[in-house]
């Protein structure tokens, strides 16, 4: 059985609503993880909060950041229980657990510009959160905008910059600790030679076009999940952010 997981950091999902849908219709992933919604669900269009075909959770508060989560209900016919960890804040992480032991997570790790202790706080109870569900025996597929480059090859020559953050490497140094519990870097893993795999580019200048971007946004899967392809979908809308998409044999 092949299972398509997806995540994008839409940067406002009203701002992005026609494009989604559109996505939406043209490639049905099985497993739909969307960051920085920028919403609470009572402001969303009705065709939003419960689309067609899928169990659906979205978990924000208006403003910014915000996070959801949709399965597929052909694929999983039994309704996962949505849950959002204990260090959670601003909206910023949902899991799913479906009937079996998969555990799916949609999440969007702090900048940091504003309060960097605060992110590296964010990303050590992360790190305790996979350990104790990798403990647990579940088979994990962390999705989402983890504001983190694994190396200066996750980042364009032109972009990077000694200890800034998203670079430093007290940051990749929690991120390596993810991986650390039997997680596969999917896109880097299928993909470890291209130093132009990027998924977020800055608005101006044309650096997307030019491909002058960093590589921030991930699906992380525990290495029980075969992989079968992973592509970044830079072509599709009009986010600073491209949608991550994998595929898996399970």
């Amino acid at each position: 059985m092949a299972l398509t997981v997806a995540t994008w950091n839409v940067n406002g999902i009203r701002a992005r609503q026609a494009q989604f849908l559109e996505w939406l219709e043209r490639d049905r992933p099985d497993v739909i993880c969307l960051q920085e919604i920028k919403a609470s669900p009572t402001q969303l269009a009705e065709e939003l909060c419960e689309l067609n075909g899928y169990w659906c959770y979205w978990h924000g508060a208006g403003g910014y950041s915000g996070v959801s989560l949709h399965l597929r209900r052909e694929v999983f016919p039994e309704e996962p229980r949505f849950e959002h960890p204990g260090f959670d804040l601003e909206t910023r992480i949902v899991t799913a657990t479906t009937s079996g032991d998969l555990v799916v997570a949609s999440i969007y790790v702090p900048n940091g510009g504003k309060d960097f202790p605060a992110k590296m706080d964010f990303l050590r109870a992360l790190e305790r959160w996979t350990a104790e569900m990798t403990a647990a025996g579940r088979r994990l597929v962390l999705c989402g905008d983890m504001n983190v480059t694994r190396s200066d090859q996750d980042v364009h020559p032109k972009e990077r910059k000694p200890f800034v953050i998203g670079q430093r490497p007290e940051e990749r140094e929690l991120f390596a600790g993810l991986l650390d519990h039997g997680l596969v870097d999917v896109g880097r893993a299928l993909d470890p030679d291209n130093d132009g795999l990027f998924t977020w580019w800055a608005p101006w200048r044309n650096m997307r076009q030019r491909n002058i971007g960093w590589r921030i946004d991930y699906i992380l899967a525990s290495s029980g999940l075969k992989p079968l392809s992973c592509k970044v979908l830079a072509e599709v809308g009009t986010s600073d952010h491209a949608p991550v998409v994998a595929t898996f044999e399970i």
